[in-house]
């Protein structure tokens, strides 16, 4: 049988999403892990990939895979809690002695760093660097990942990062050790906004323009030795990092090894063979057609299952005919097949149909299903209907953006079909997974629509699940994660409202009620929620997968000499 990835069991009842990892600054694990096994320190990881990560530049990639890599070569003030610690979930220190300490009003959040942060050169890291690294997420042509800093932290209208502008004007740092941010407006979980990959620091004046496209500046416990763009990265210990001062990264092997550009059935044909230095590979998530083949007693062994704390959904440019009406908008919802979509994805065990934004397993999820159908396969009358009324029942067509992936492919095929009975013709743009969330990112690029998939930023609530996805303040030229680009005054508000609640459980419960008020107004339609199984080599130990991101940090090797 399969094993699912354990997690502790206060893990259990919290919304689970990111990382994966363990507690303690030594460099041998107290006990075993997810894999079966207990990591020791040395050796090499390999990791097999079909796309190259999107940028090097944390300012600039925000997805699953690129921040799991981020998490191995930049620290920050606070981060995701370790995937084997108590509490998993949890937002805990890095470089800052404690969590944030906020003003009465909720308006100033003040850190102390700890004493000895060094960069990869063994230059120190200061609360001036950090709030250099950190301002560079207002810079408009870096500053295309994470949004949360620029939405909470206070800063003029016209402030453009420190290439252009100069220091953040809503950034202190009164000495070296202590920085000190001014919100916008209170916000109870800014520990979790300086978790985000964009919040690390670099040294002053460095990372202009493309600097960091190929190269980086380390905080973390490896630096960068080699890159070759879409083929090859290898990681090497950063000397100046001091496991001391981080609690959290084990850093167990000597060295990481990316190997990019593999078709997924070859990654998979080459973990299940097991030879060579593939003892010592990981993966994502295995291809549906290899499924069916894990079945011996040694590769059932092997073989994790992972929940899905993600959504993939298709999103509908709300600003542009035919999808500016709400009528044709729920016509996609009620019209798309979902066993169908699950199907494409590998069956059950891959993909299980989704009529909500919150994923089940997320704190906040709510039960609902405004546009039901038979089986999940969709109600073609339902959705005939709804175009005539708005006067398209003889059909349109569309472009709809998807990345360059088997699977997604395929999903998009099964959506073509279904809506091909409703007169609706869907023409596919396939964009390299390497750039596809900066192109669907950036309005001006994205066609009509695009399928892709979203995941809560930190696991302490539901705030990060939905807002991003229809918060129309949030629309950007670059780095848009409102797809939809709707700006509707009442979801704005009703966000600002939830906002503002300080008990943390009760806002869940409303996320969940904001859940089912967006879609009544459709600017998406939630297609799959995609649990995943992960088949690492025989001698990797520390693994525990995740469907949003596995933390590399307390991955090994059982014998660093195999392989």
């Amino acid at each position: 049988m399969i094993r699912k990835a354990t997690r502790a069991a206060a893990a259990l009842a919290a919304a689970a999403l990111l990382l994966t990892a363990c507690s303690g600054g030594g460099q041998e694990a107290a006990g075993g892990d997810g894999s079966g096994g207990t990591p020791q320190t040395g050796g090499t990881v390999h990791m097999l990939q079909n796309a190259d990560f999107s940028y090097l530049d944390p300012a600039r990639g925000w997805d699953g895979g690129v921040n799991a890599f981020y998490r191995l070569i930049y620290r920050g003030l606070t981060m995701q809690a370790a995937g084997d610690a108590e509490d998993p979930n949890a937002v805990v220190p890095d470089m800052a002695e404690g969590l944030g300490t906020p003003s009465p009003d909720g308006l100033t959040w003040t850190y102390t760093l700890k004493e000895g942060l060094k960069f990869d050169n063994g230059d120190p890291i200061t609360s001036t660097e950090l709030e250099f690294g950190i301002s560079r997420a207002w810079d408009p042509e870096i500053g295309i990942g994470s949004p949360w800093l620029k939405n909470t932290v206070e800063a003029p209208a016209d402030y453009k990062g420190p290439y252009q502008t100069g220091d953040h004007p809503g950034i202190e740092t009164p000495d070296a050790q202590t920085i000190v941010f001014h919100l916008k407006a209170p916000f109870p979980e800014f520990d979790n906004v300086v978790s985000q990959v964009n919040a690390v620091p670099f040294p002053v004046g460095t990372g202009a323009g493309d600097e960091f496209i190929k190269d980086v500046i380390a905080s973390g416990p490896y630096t960068l030795d080699s890159y070759t763009p879409g083929s090859s990265i290898k990681l090497v210990r950063n000397e100046h990092w001091d496991a001391a001062t981080d609690e959290v990264r084990k850093a167990y092997p000597d060295a990481w090894e990316f190997e990019i550009g593999l078709e997924g059935a070859t990654i998979d044909e080459r973990l299940l063979a097991g030879q060579g230095t593939d003892v010592n590979a990981i993966a994502g998530k295995i291809q549906p057609a290899t499924l069916a083949r894990i079945q011996s007693p040694e590769l059932q062994e092997r073989a994790i299952s992972a929940e899905a704390y993600c959504v993939t959904y298709m999103g509908m440019d709300t600003t542009q005919a035919p999808f500016d009406k709400v009528e044709v908008r729920q016509a996609m919802n009620y019209a798309v097949d979902r066993t169908s979509l699950q199907t494409a994805s590998g069956g059950n065990q891959l993909a299980l149909p989704a009529t909500t934004i919150i994923p089940n397993a997320v704190n906040g999820h709510k039960d609902f299903d405004l546009y039901p159908s038979e089986g999940d396969s969709g109600d073609p009358a339902k959705a005939q209907e709804l175009l005539e009324s708005v006067g398209l029942g003889d059909g349109f067509s569309f472009t709809l953006d998807i990345r360059s992936n088997p699977i997604m492919q395929a999903q998009a095929e099964s959506i073509q079909q279904a809506l091909a009975k409703i007169n609706v013709d869907v023409q596919l743009n396939v964009i390299d997974t390497s750039t596809f969330y900066e192109t669907i990112g950036t309005p001006s690029q994205m066609h009509d629509a695009a399928i892709t998939g979203w995941c809560p930023d930190w696991a302490s609530s539901s705030s990060t699940m939905v807002p991003p996805l229809v918060d129309g303040r949030v629309i950007t030229e670059k780095g848009n994660t409102n797809i939809a680009q709707i700006n509707d005054p009442g979801i704005n508000a009703r966000i600002d409202e939830i906002r503002a609640m300080t008990d943390l459980d009760a806002a869940n419960v409303e996320w969940g009620e904001f859940d089912e008020e967006v879609m009544a107004l459709a600017p998406l339609v939630p297609l799959l929620q995609e649990p995943s199984v992960f088949l690492p080599g025989e001698n990797i130990a520390g693994y525990i997968p995740n469907t949003s991101m596995t933390d590399l940090t307390i991955i090994g090797l059982s014998d660093p000499s195999a392989g």
